[in-house]
Order: structure tokens, then sequence, then C-alpha cells
């Protein structure tokens, strides 16, 4: 049996791709696909092959990807295509694939033109605080992804969904993506998940950002990809809502973090495990 109970206020994401449900624990959301738009063509590619995958095993699939990186530690770092160029690949892939889509904003100014492609819209952990950008997102009615900053408590994560609340959006996901443990490291609480769906909304684990080591290359993170499986395990076992995965077909040539990305080849086999696991605790 799962430790989370069905919530009583299930976020549902209508449209007409597909309908989806958030808070159901009999359910989970899968949200992946590569960091950023590195080439429309690899993203369409890994899209399809996660498409496939998701197909056959019968799991709720939101691909995700970035249209810019707005807080790489290095200004020499890839940002991707950007606002106006990357969004209208990500509604081109979007629209081939008939997929549903998650992506981040950086800038009030950009919340309209996202809202108008994206099904999701992420709220990124160092932003979460940012009472402008998440009541512009929050206005537009769309599903929030908000990931918990790295310094936040989970608890700590109330006083922003009251926030989105406040401006009318009660569509509300929380994410889980690690806590700033010392230097360049990142630790997961994994009792946190449990203690932000406590304050009603469903959450979501990032497995692959929670493996982070922040800045530990100089000019970029670096991070532990083997532990992305283990965390995902541990979070399905909990009962989570779904899973945040960045998937690549080659990581070590990731323009964007490469050291944290799934490598595409081994993703079929982790969540088939996942959905075994799931059947169990569930």
């Amino acid at each position: 049996m799962s430790i989370l109970k069905p919530l009583e206020n299930i976020v549902e994401l209508k449209s007409n791709i597909k309908n989806l449900k958030f808070g159901d624990t009999s359910k989970w959301v899968l949200m992946a696909g590569p960091d950023i738009i590195e080439d429309e063509g690899m993203v369409l590619e890994v899209g399809q092959e996660i498409q496939k995958i998701t197909d056959e095993l019968g799991i709720d699939w939101v691909l995700k990807c970035s249209f810019d990186k707005a807080n790489r530690q290095s200004s020499s770092s890839f940002r991707g295509p950007g606002w106006k160029q990357g969004l209208k690949q990500l509604e081109d892939i979007k629209s081939k694939l008939n997929c549903l889509l998650l992506t981040d904003v950086h800038e009030t100014t950009q919340v309209a033109d996202v809202a108008s492609v994206a099904d999701i819209i992420q709220i990124p952990a160092f932003l979460c605080r940012q009472t402008d950008l998440l009541i512009e997102a929050a206005e537009t009615g769309k599903v929030l992804h908000i990931k918990k900053g790295q310094f936040m408590a989970p608890w700590d994560m109330k006083a922003i969904v009251d926030k989105a609340k406040a401006a009318g959006n009660s569509n509300v996901l929380l994410c889980e993506r690690g806590t700033t443990f010392g230097y360049n490291r990142l630790i997961n609480d994994m009792t946190g998940l449990v203690d932000m769906r406590n304050l009603g909304v469903p959450v979501i684990m990032d497995c692959t950002h929670s493996v982070q080591l922040p800045g530990a290359q100089s000019t970029s993170s670096g991070g532990r990809r083997e532990m992305v499986p283990v965390l995902a395990r541990a979070a399905m076992a909990i009962g989570v809502d779904g899973l945040f995965m960045e998937v690549h077909p080659d990581p070590d040539k990731a323009l964007c973090d490469g050291p944290t990305s799934m490598s595409l080849k081994d993703l079929k086999p982790l969540l088939q495990t996942l959905v075994d696991l799931r059947k169990v605790v569930v």
C-alpha cells in the first residue's frame, strides 16, 4: 500500500491531446525529455522513442524540454536557441508528436508566449519565490510545476502554493530536486515528498537534477548519473504522483546537464522496473 493517500483536490490537465490527473495514487506521470533544445531533430527523435516506450508500458508521458537555460554558471555555457525561436521549435515538435509539453519560464515577459504553447509551465527552483513570475504564470490558468528551491524546506513551500492559489490557480504540482548540503552537493530527504504532499498538492520527484553536484566542474555543474535509478525507485516506493527525468541519447556529449541526464538506452529497463514496483506499493 502506498504511503500517500489520494488527494481530495486532484489536479486535472485537460487538452485536446490527452487528459491527465495528478493526485490519484493509482496513476503516475512521467515528465521526460532532453534538458534543452540542442537540435530540433534530436529532441524529436528522443521524444519519439520515449513516446514509443511509454505507450508500450502504459505510462502517461509529458515531453519536457527547455528553450533557454538562464541560470548557467558561466556566460560561455550553452543556453539554447532562446525564447522566440525555441518556443517555435517546441511548438513544431509538440505538433509532430501530438504530445503534451512542459517547459520553464524565467521572466514575466515570457509567460504569455509560453502559455500559448506549453500544457504545463515550470517555475525553476531558483525562482520559486519570485512573486511576480509566479503570479503571472498562475494567472494563465495552466498547470504549474513548481520546483522546490534548493534552499527551501519542504513545509516552507506552503507559502508558494498559497501564493499561486491567491492568484486564482490551484493547479499546482510541487517538485523535489534536492537540497543544498554544503559545497557542491545536494541531498534528498525522501520524507520531504510526504511533507510537501501533505500541503494538499501532488508531488513530483526530479530524479536527474537531484543528483547534481552544483558548480563542481568550475564553470559548470557535475553530477552522479548512476544514482538516478536509486532515487527513482525510492520515490516510486513512496508513491509519488510523477517523475521528472532529463534524457539524452549521449549524455557525455550533452551541451547542458550531461552529468545528470539519463541515457536514452537505459530508460526502458528503468521504467519497466518502476512499473513493476508501483504495482507492489499501490
